[in-house]
C-alpha cells in the first residue's frame, strides 16, 4: 500500500507549487491568489525509488463564506484518509493566528505532522523559523517550493519509515524472481486479445459550460461529496482526476473548469483553467458535454461538441437538470436539441437530473459502449467487403473523364477508428463523396458515440520510373536486332 501525504494550509502558502514540485507536473493550477484550489488533487510521486501519493487542497480559512466551508470539509477529509500530515506556512507571512487554529486541530489527531516553513530562499532561514516553534509541532523544515530547495531532505524524512520498509521487501524480493519469470514468460505468449481490458482504465472528462452541473455528477457517480459543489458559476477551477470502479470496470474520472465564450473569459486564472479543460479533452478516452435543459443547446455548446469531436473523442450527451422542466417544454425541449443535433446523430443523448435520479447505470452502459465502438477490431476483408458495397451503392466520381478506383481498406488506428482506403486518384476524392463512405461504414459496422475517420492513400504504379529497364536476356536479343538491322539481314 502506497504512503497518502497530504498538504494542508492557509490559502496562498505555496501548497500546490510543492505538489507540482514533487509530481513533476503542473496539474495543480497556481497564481498569487489565495483561495485558487477548491477541492482536493490526487497525484503519484517517486522520491528515490520510493512511491507515495501527495494530495493538495484548498487552503484552510474561516471567512465565514459558504463555498469556503464546502472547500475547508474537502481538505479535512484529505487530513483524515492520509498517513502523513504536511503542515505548510509561509516564512515571509510570519506566524498568523490561523496557523494556530490548524495546528491546535492537526494536534488533537493521531497523525505524523511535518512542519514546513515555505518560501524561505532569499531570507536567513533560521530566523525565519523561530517564531513557529510556538506552534509546539516539533521541527521545523525550511523549503523553498518554487526553486526546489530542501524539498528532497523534506521527503526523506518524511518517506524514511517506508523506505525501510521497501529495502526489506526488496531483499525477499528477489528470493522469488525464477518463479515470476516463469508467470512472466507466460503472459508474454499471450495474445493481445486475451490479455484482460478491464485492467485498463477508461478516462471519462467532464465538460460543459459553468454552473451546469458537472461536479454534482461526478459526486453521484463516485456516492460521495468528493467535489466541491455550490449554486455559483466557476466553483471549479482545476482538472481533477479521480480513480474509480464500477461493476468490475476501471475509470478515472476527469472534473473540469467549465468553459465560457472566449470574449467573457478576462483573468488569467480562468484561461489557465480553460486550457486545463482542453488538455483534459484530448487526454480522455469518452467525454461527456453535460448541457443545461432550462437553457437548451447554446451555441458555446455547439463549439464545444465540435472541439470533441475534432480531436477524435468518443462522446455522450447529458442533458441535466430535467427535474426542473415542465411537462409543457420537455417535448419542445427534445424536438429542438434533437434538431441541433441533426448533424451528430450517431451521439447518444440522456435526458437527467443529476441531483436527484439514479442515472448511472445507463450513463456508464452507454460509456462502455462507446470505448468499445472506438477500440472495436477491425480486419481487412470486412473493411474492403464493406467499402466495395459502398462503391456498387453509389460509384464515385469521374474525375476529367476517369473513374476513381478503389481497391482496398483497411484499419489504420483506434480511438477514434482510422480507416485507411487505396486507390487511384483518391486524393481528389469530393469531400461529400467521403461524408457517404463514413457514414456507409458506422451503418454497417453499427459504431455509435465515435466519430469515424477516412484517410486515402495513393495506389503506387509498380512500373513508374522503371525507364523500361531491360533484363539481361531481353537486352541481349535486342541488340543482337540491331545488329542484324544494320547488316540489312
Amino acid at each position: 500500500m502506497l504512503p497518502i501525504i497530504v498538504i494542508v494550509g492557509r490559502p496562498n502558502v505555496g501548497k500546490s507549487t510543492l505538489f507540482n514540485r514533487l509530481t513533476c507536473t503542473s496539474n495543480a493550477l497556481v497564481a498569487n491568489f489565495p483561495g485558487l484550489t477548491r477541492d482536493r488533487q490526487y497525484g503519484c510521486a517517486n522520491i528515490k525509488g520510493c512511491e507515495f501519493i501527495i494530495i493538495d487542497t484548498a487552503g484552510i480559512r474561516d471567512n465565514g463564506k459558504d463555498i469556503e466551508k464546502h472547500s475547508i470539509n474537502q481538505s479535512l477529509l484529505a487530513i483524515k484518509e492520509s498517513d502523513v500530515v504536511l503542515f505548510m506556512v509561509d516564512a515571509k507571512d510570519g506566524l498568523m493566528p490561523e496557523d494556530q487554529k490548524i495546528a491546535n486541530y492537526l494536534r488533537t489527531l493521531n497523525k505524523s505532522i511535518f512542519l514546513v516553513v515555505n518560501k524561505t530562499d532569499g531570507i536567513n532561514q533560521n530566523i525565519a523559523s523561530l517564531e513557529f516553534y510556538a506552534l509546539g509541532l516539533n521541527k521545523c523544515y525550511q523549503i523553498a517550493a518554487s526553486h526546489g530547495s530542501g524539498v528532497i531532505t523534506l521527503m526523506e524524512v518524511v518517506l524514511l519509515p517506508w523506505i525501510k520498509t521497501k529495502e526489506n521487501i526488496a531483499i525477499s524480493k528477489k528470493l522469488e524472481i525464477n518463479k515470476n519469470n516463469k508467470e512472466k514468460e507466460k503472459y508474454f505468449l499471450l495474445k493481445k486479445e486475451d490479455i484482460n481490458q478491464n485492467n485498463i482504465p477508461i478516462k471519462l472528462a467532464v465538460i460543459g459550460r459553468p454552473n451546469v452541473g458537472k461536479s454534482t455528477l461526478i459526486n453521484r457517480f463516485l456516492g460521495e461529496n468528493r467535489m466541491v459543489v455550490y449554486d455559483m458559476p466557476g466553483t471549479t477551477r482545476d482538472s481533477i482526476y479521480i480513480p474509480m470502479k464500477y461493476h468490475g470496470r476501471q475509470y478515472i474520472l476527469i472534473d473540469t473548469a467549465g468553459i465560457r465564450k472566449r470574449s467573457r473569459i478576462t483573468s488569467s486564472i480562468e484561461k489557465n483553467s480553460v486550457i486545463k479543460t482542453l488538455q483534459a479533452i484530448k487526454d480522455a478516452n469518452v467525454v461527456i458535454l453535460m448541457l443545461d435543459a432550462l437553457n437548451g443547446i447554446v451555441d458555446q455548446d455547439l463549439s464545444l461538441l465540435s472541439f470533441i469531436l475534432y480531436n477524435g473523442r468518443s462522446l455522450v450527451i447529458l442533458v441535466n437538470k430535467w427535474d426542473d422542466v415542465s411537462k409543457e417544454n420537455k417535448i419542445k425541449i427534445k424536438e429542438s436539441i434533437s434538431y441541433r443535433l441533426s448533424s451528430f446523430d450517431f451521439v447518444q443523448v440522456h435526458f437527467i437530473s443529476a441531483l436527484y435520479e439514479q442515472c448511472v447505470d445507463k450513463i456508464f452502459k452507454s460509456i462502455l459502449e462507446c470505448y468499445q465502438h472506438s477500440t472495436k477490431s477491425l480486419n481487412t476483408g470486412m473493411l474492403t467487403r464493406i467499402m466495395k458495397l459502398a462503391v456498387e451503392s453509389h460509384q464515385p466520381p469521374l474525375i476529367h473523364g476517369h473513374r476513381i478506383k478503389l481497391k482496398y481498406a483497411h484499419i489504420g488506428g483506434h480511438n477514434p477508428p482510422i480507416i485507411i482506403i487505396h486507390g487511384n486518384q483518391v486524393k481528389k476524392i469530393p469531400i461529400i463523396y467521403k461524408r457517404f463512405l463514413i457514414n456507409y461504414f458506422r451503418r454497417s459496422l453499427n459504431i455509435k458515440g465515435t466519430p469515424i475517420y477516412i484517410n486515402f492513400k495513393e495506389s503506387k504504379n509498380p512500373y513508374i520510373n522503371r525507364n523500361h529497364i531491360l533484363k539481361h536476356t531481353h537486352q541481349h536479343k535486342h541488340n543482337k536486332f540491331i545488329i542484324h538491322k544494320k547488316n540489312g539481314k
